[in-house]
């Protein structure tokens, strides 16, 4: 699903974006409720990036990417801990592209993003490269999720992926 969020940006650069678990709801320009296999999944975008919550049999868990005013957890490289019985990983990165490569992969994104049945993707009025775009799935008993904030201004594209649920066996 792709919308045009009635907003101006909130995070204006990679670097104020921040992270947290557990937090409330925070108030959403658009939300998208997921089924998947039995976990409920809400996509929530927000004025100041992302938020997703995460409930199945009884457990919760609530992950928040976003421009935090007084947070003071800066976006991890990575993060692994025990959530509510679940295994959870985070990781995050920043992209830095040229304008011409930049247009490309928003492009490129929004497009894989819109017409996908667990995606979610908002553009901010003042760039059609202005965006933020989420999409998960269901993989082998876990819930993953990824996303990708948009910051045309400075050609940085932030990518995040999350994994939650039972800890996976090792490979042998």
């Amino acid at each position: 699903m792709l919308t045009s969020l009635k907003t101006s940006y909130t995070d204006t650069r990679a670097a104020d974006l921040a992270w947290a678990l557990g937090r409330e709801p925070l108030p959403a320009l658009a939300v998208l409720d997921l089924e998947l296999s039995g976990a409920k999944l809400q996509l929530r975008l927000l004025g100041a990036s992302h938020q997703v919550l995460l409930e199945e049999e009884g457990r919760t868990c609530s992950e928040t990417v976003a421009c935090m005013p007084g947070s003071s957890t800066p976006l991890p490289l990575g993060v692994s801990k025990r959530v509510g019985g679940w295994e959870y990983e985070f990781a995050a990165r920043v992209e830095t592209l040229s304008d011409g490569s930049f247009a490309g992969r928003a492009q490129e994104l929004l497009a894989l993003v819109a017409d996908h049945p667990h995606g979610l993707a908002g553009t901010f009025p003042g760039s059609p490269h202005a965006f933020t775009a989420m999409l998960a799935q269901r993989h082998e008993g876990q819930v993953r999720w990824r996303t990708w904030h948009a910051y045309p201004q400075e050609g940085q594209l932030v990518v995040t992926r999350t994994r939650i649920g039972a800890r996976m066996p090792a490979a042998l």
